[in-house]
């Protein structure tokens, strides 16, 4: 359907894990009319159902494909940054890692000034939005629309990973997202019956019925429009194509929930940014806001690999057999989400919380699984959790389909690479214990001749590669850089919100999913009670 020259009351631009959340929670109200916009095609390709396929979705038709900046601690690499771009949005070709993040994430973004965005204030949103097979807790709830499950199958590298953990001196833990994340353990997943469970499944295929909601695949919207200072609808691209003539108003807000990069960028095409930088593309500036773009913040892992004595892994998990056991059984390795095991780690001493996360894989895991090595293996990757580097998105052009230019300048700041390392030298003695010795075969990245941490930090500088979890880049807050309120409104303007992972005002401790959809589900209340 095409929404072109109507009008609604509320315009949401992306149809990711935020998105699809606010069109099912909007319009459950029969009075509301609801235009959901996604620039990607449906969610129809196959592999977005199959978990362990999820890297055969990078640089497809549904990735936006970005890569970054020159970063300059890394070697001068252009990093391959992957981002959905369909139906569910990054929802549907991430790892489904389900990870809230600690209640210290939450209760600081309170202590800077964002009003109800504590531990105790979220707590209940991520609740709302779980049906989580474990059963009902104190933390966890199962009558909401998006699945958390345990695996299916579970591979026996994945038992050593966690019984290598205890080893050397990390606690087992059954549950990440009961208040405390230290430990190791076995992730929970975004799944149903062994397939994916995208915020499409979940929130956005059970309502397009309704008919006070459209959703419209392949609108790349290229402008938000205004009057003055109020939002009044956008413009958008049909197709994919340079045609920008289809506009559609917007009687109440216009949403932008288009992600950490595609937010700012249509912010700061509109006019809304740094005046003198949308000076510099000749845009006219609708209000001066300089914090659109910056606070951008993201998890930078690097990693160990090793060949496996035992093929057990994940490398020929595509086999008819195993085929046929996803098909019929909803089991087998197709199940896996490939990081299936993992856990947390405290690396510094001043640290109060861990700020080490690691992903294990029972599969060879390397630049995102293009430079694979022959044969069976196994990988583990360590992240800091909360960098203080900072980087910025901002326009190569003015032209809409121009990518913009993505700088997250990776080790800049702070303790970075010092916790990046601690955390790397961690994970190979995990990775060297007992419980692997069974299984270990030569270890290949960085391999036996990387030893001292010069070496070491050398291995980081030339593999480290993103974890997909941009954040910030529309901030929270009432300070120089913020742009919206802590309801989610941008300063200085009217009708106009953004509701997705840039408003987060540092980024959360762990995969960043979950606390999107909170986000968003806490972002309907204030929408609907403000109406």
């Amino acid at each position: 359907m095409s929404g072109d020259g109507r009008s609604y009351d509320y315009v949401i631009v992306g149809a990711g894990p935020a998105g699809c959340v606010l069109a099912n929670r909007l319009s459950a109200d029969a009075e509301t009319e609801v235009l959901l916009l996604e620039a990607g095609e449906p969610d129809e390709k196959r592999e977005i159902g199959v978990p362990a396929a999820f890297s055969e979705l990078f640089e497809s038709g549904v990735d936006w494909n970005y890569h970054t900046a020159p970063q300059s601690e890394l070697c001068d690499r252009e990093l391959y940054w992957p981002r959905g771009k369909t139906l569910g949005g990054s929802s549907s070709m991430n790892a489904m890692i389900y990870i809230r993040g600690q209640p210290a994430d939450y209760d600081h973004w309170a202590e800077v000034g964002n009003e109800g965005w504590g531990y105790e204030d979220v707590l209940p949103y991520f609740m709302r939005a779980e049906n989580n097979e474990r059963g009902i807790s104190d933390y966890h709830a199962i009558s909401g629309p998006r699945n958390v499950a345990d695996h299916q199958s579970r591979n026996e590298l994945s038992e050593a990973f966690v019984e290598a953990g205890h080893v050397v001196g990390l606690p087992r833990n059954e549950d990440f997202n009961a208040g405390d994340q230290e430990g190791v353990g076995f992730y929970q997943v975004t799944q149903a019956d062994g397939s994916r469970h995208s915020a499409a499944d979940a929130y956005l295929k059970p309502v397009l019925d309704r008919p006070n909601l459209t959703a419209v695949t392949g609108a790349r919207v290229t402008r938000i429009r205004f009057d003055g200072r109020e939002a009044v609808g956008v413009a958008y691209a049909r197709d994919g194509g340079a045609d920008s003539s289809a506009t559609v108003d917007a009687t109440e807000e216009v949403v932008l929930s288009a992600g950490a990069i595609n937010s700012p960028q249509l912010l700061l095409l509109s006019g809304v940014g740094p005046a003198d930088h949308l000076a510099d593309h000749d845009i006219t500036v609708v209000t001066d806001l300089p914090g659109v773009g910056r606070n951008l913040q993201d998890h930078l892992q690097a990693g160990v690999d090793y060949e496996c004595e035992k093929p057990i892994t994940l490398d020929d998990a595509d086999s008819l057999l195993n085929l046929l056991k996803f098909v019929v059984l909803k089991s087998g390795p197709l199940t896996s989400n490939v990081g299936e095991a993992g856990g947390f780690a405290t690396v510094t001493e001043d640290a109060t919380t861990p700020d080490v996360q690691f992903h294990f894989a029972p599969a060879h895991f390397v630049e995102h699984g293009f430079e694979n090595p022959e044969g069976h293996g196994f990988s583990l990757n360590a992240l800091q959790l909360r960098p203080e580097s900072r980087g910025r998105i901002t326009l190569r052009s003015s032209d809409p389909f121009d990518d913009p230019v993505i700088d997250p300048q990776y080790l800049t700041e702070g303790a970075d690479l010092e916790v990046l390392l601690a955390g790397l030298k961690l994970g190979r003695d995990i990775m060297q214990a007992d419980p692997f010795d069974e299984y270990r075969g030569e270890e290949l990245l960085p391999g036996p001749a990387v030893q001292s941490d010069d070496e070491l930090i050398e291995h980081i500088r030339e593999t480290a590669e993103t974890l997909y979890h941009p954040v910030g880049t529309c901030k929270m807050g009432d300070d120089d850089v913020a742009v919206v309120d802590d309801r989610l409104r941008v300063h200085g303007l009217e009708g106009l919100r953004v509701v997705d992972a840039s408003v987060m005002p540092t980024i959360t401790s762990g995969n960043t999913d979950a606390p999107t959809t909170m986000i968003a589900e806490k972002a309907a209340d204030f929408i609907r009670n403000e109406a």
